[in-house]
């Protein structure tokens, strides 16, 4: 484990009292865990911003499986996108509507580009992204 630093921060007693409140929800014990956090999704949220940067992220999609060639249009540009692509796993949910997790690696620009185009798709219902970055810089 890396070395800890510690350091003082100055908030409105309002504001450290909500944070608390709140942090409490979540289930931290301590404020210093739930900054670590904060701190690190600011960073995340860095990464995405610079397309260049390398990032991780997983797509979530929410389809019918009856719409004519979908399942065929999905999987060939995953397969066109390999080296983006990790793995991917697909799962019925009734007689109608199936769910595809895509988990992605690549440069920012690449993979929100790869997920737009997988939303768009004509018979994708729903479609999300949920990004975050790889573990390094994030001690």
């Amino acid at each position: 484990m890396p070395a800890l630093q510690r350091f003082g921060v100055s908030m409105p007693e309002g504001l450290l009292k909500a944070f608390d409140e709140h942090i409490g929800l979540e289930g931290y014990t301590n404020r210093s865990e739930a900054l670590r956090d904060v701190v690190r999704d600011h960073l995340i949220a860095g990464r995405w911003a610079d397309s260049q940067a390398e990032v991780v992220g997983v797509i979530t999609l929410v389809y019918d499986h009856h719409a004519y060639g979908l399942d065929e249009h999905l999987t060939e540009f995953q397969h066109q996108r390999h080296e983006i692509v990790v793995c991917s796993t697909h799962v019925h949910l009734d007689h109608h509507n199936c769910v595809e997790v895509i988990v992605v690696r690549g440069k920012g620009a690449e993979v929100q580009a790869l997920a737009d185009r997988l939303m768009s798709m004509r018979g994708v219902k729903h479609g999300q992204l949920s990004g975050t970055a790889t573990g390094e810089g994030l001690e």
